[in-house]
């Protein structure tokens, strides 16, 4: 495959990714006044892996950068919460599992279509290891996804057969947990799914923009907000915080 004609094809799987998704418009949100967290709220950090960043398998464009923004606003936090893809080796999503496709093609999988991607990700590997500035002295839990063979997870709520919980949830709600602030990579893809699935759930949700990074292919990104923003979450900058 040509490098043209593979951005074609990866354009092309990701909007229809997001066609799943709705792309209904409605109106940017923006904070009025600083956003104090308490006890009752929790940070979510997605994906913000080796893996993910700049000289990973599957690097999003400047992944690095949310790394400080992260670290500032964990100070704020009494409850984070890491989220990981955590892959098998030979995992149903991966392009090399499949004979004579290629990453960003697309196969039918028992749950539905699946993109596949590069190998990226695989359990104990450098590249799936947390990006080792993080700095987040509350973090309590680690949610790994992604790592049943045969199912794909980008929320950190739902696997991508849109059934089986990860537990997130379920612990949140335990630890008495109102509002979730969703942070990482990449903002149309794993933060997207994790934030409405997070709304879905019952929790005020926030996602800090300038705190994620996008793959944004084909106008992927604004559609992701507007489906985000018509379920009610709420788009903020980390300056935001108090």
């Amino acid at each position: 495959m040509s490098e043209s004609h593979g951005v074609l094809k990866r354009r092309q799987l990701l909007s229809g990714a997001l066609a799943l998704m709705g792309t209904v418009a409605v109106p940017a949100f923006a904070a009025d006044k600083k956003v104090k967290p308490g006890t009752n709220a929790a940070l979510i950090v997605v994906d913000v892996q080796n893996c993910f960043i700049d000289g990973g398998t599957l690097p999003v464009k400047g992944g690095a950068e949310v790394v400080p923004v992260i670290n500032k606003l964990a100070g704020s936090f009494e409850n984070i919460i890491v989220t990981q893809d955590w892959h098998t080796a030979g995992h149903a999503s991966f392009a090399s599992t499949h004979s004579g496709k290629k990453p960003f093609d697309s196969v039918k999988l028992g749950y539905g279509q699946q993109v596949l991607w590069p190998d990226h990700c695989v359990q104990g590997t450098d590249d799936a290891a947390l990006n080792k500035d993080l700095k987040l002295p509350t973090a309590q839990l680690i949610i790994r996804k992604g790592y049943h063979k045969d199912v794909d997870s980008y929320s950190a709520f739902v696997e991508a057969d849109q059934k089986t919980p990860t537990g997130l949830a379920g612990y949140l709600k335990a630890r008495g947990i109102k509002t979730v602030f969703v942070t990482g990579l990449a903002t149309d893809f794993c933060v997207a799914w994790t934030a409405l699935d997070a709304r879905k759930a019952g929790f005020a949700t926030y996602v800090i923009e300038d705190a994620t990074r996008a793959i944004d292919l084909n106008g992927s990104l604004a559609a992701a907000w507007k489906q985000m923003q018509a379920k009610g979450v709420k788009r903020i900058q980390s300056s935001d915080i108090a």
